[in-house]
């Protein structure tokens, strides 16, 4: 497995980007651990296949240098970056078999055909086509021939990393959530270098050890699961990771005193943003506590789902989502207020820290 550094990569589409408006991949500098599991989360759109590209080398970067182990490979060809990818469609031999179709990555580097067998054989039973081994591969389902172009990215034990773009789109939701289990154990278990490519946030949440969120371009937070779900750094992470996402209310500040209209909230510290910036106060749903004390709100709905119910209704003219528990009853004029640990204050889209 490798380390891999990312040093000041940008990309433009463009001959000639002069402007940062020009660049689909604004500048990138980070390193993925060696041994790490990541996810490069966002919509689509945001350069997270072009990150993962420039990674495996089928696009060279504009701006910026790759190195894995520190050695610079930014001008290396796929074939000899010694990685395996996996497409979000899958690439299989139809006039093989299964089990050949795994073997074939094995055979091409020359591996002893005893190795060859006992690894196919293992990944076999990991992507559960084990029955299927000596039939050919054009009459199977989308879903068992991305299975096996995930296999033949898990059946060797020799290269710098994995990497992975929305693999699990063609698979049914219960053979996703199987597959995604027997890749962080096969990730426990050898340590490989893993780099997972989503816009779905329960895939990312669930695979990856640290999240790498991205919109518009831009890496706009790197984080655990808990860091990006208690502290988004940026409104778009708050928005797009949980369900429903962050409350997001305009508010005026007074030194450590949010005014949402004619309410004051109570802050542990005041933000440091300059004058002129747009102050917005972010508050996840779970954290909006709903009574007869509070701020008032106009509801709109009640949706019922199950263990929980989520109230939606307008605060101020801003929409405004609570988590409540199935069996509180709701008052007939609602109010709420927010748990303090849940708030956070944000200039310009980007969080604050509050000083005491």
């Amino acid at each position: 497995m490798a380390r891999i550094d990312l040093d000041h990569i940008r990309h433009s589409y463009l001959a000639n980007p002069e402007r940062d408006e020009d660049y689909a991949l604004k500048e990138v500098h980070h390193t993925f651990a060696d041994g790490g599991a990541y996810a490069l989360l966002g919509p689509s759109g945001c350069g997270k296949t072009s990150l993962l590209n420039i990674i495996s080398g089928l696009v060279p970067p504009t701006r910026g240098r790759v190195l894995f182990d520190g050695a610079d490979v930014t001008d290396l060809p796929t074939e000899n970056r010694n990685i395996a990818q996996v497409f979000q469609f899958p690439v299989i031999y139809d006039t093989m078999t299964v089990f050949d179709n795994l073997a074939f990555p094995l055979r091409n580097r020359g591996v002893d055909e005893a190795d060859v067998k006992r690894r196919v054989n293992e990944t076999l039973e990991i992507i559960d086509l084990a029955n299927w081994a000596k039939k050919r591969a054009q009459g199977l389902t989308a879903d068992q021939k991305q299975k096996i172009s995930l296999g033949r990215g898990l059946v060797r034990q020799d290269v710098n990393a994995i990497l992975f773009d929305e693999p699990l789109t063609v698979i049914d939701p219960h053979m996703k959530w199987v597959l995604r289990s027997q890749l962080k154990q096969l990730h426990k278990r050898f340590g490989y270098t893993m780099v997972y490519v989503t816009h779905d946030q329960t895939e990312a949440l669930t695979f990856a050890d640290s999240v790498v969120v991205m919109y518009e371009g831009q890496v706009v937070q790197i984080g655990t699961p808990a860091e990006l779900f208690e502290r988004p750094s940026h409104t778009f992470v708050g928005y797009f990771i949980g369900s429903p996402g962050m409350n997001v209310l305009p508010v005026k500040m007074q030194g450590a005193k949010a005014h949402l209209g004619p309410h004051v909230i109570e802050l542990p510290g005041a933000p440091k943003a300059g004058s002129g910036a747009r102050l917005e106060l972010g508050v996840r749903p779970e954290y909006v506590r709903v009574g007869d004390e509070g701020m008032p709100i106009q509801l709109q709905a009640v949706e019922d789902i199950g263990r929980h119910r989520i109230v939606r209704g307008t605060l101020e003219g801003s929409d405004i989502a609570a988590i409540v528990p199935e069996h509180q009853e709701l008052p007939s004029e609602p109010r709420v207020t927010f748990d303090p640990k849940g708030i956070n204050i944000y200039a310009d889209s980007w969080r604050q820290t509050l000083e005491a």
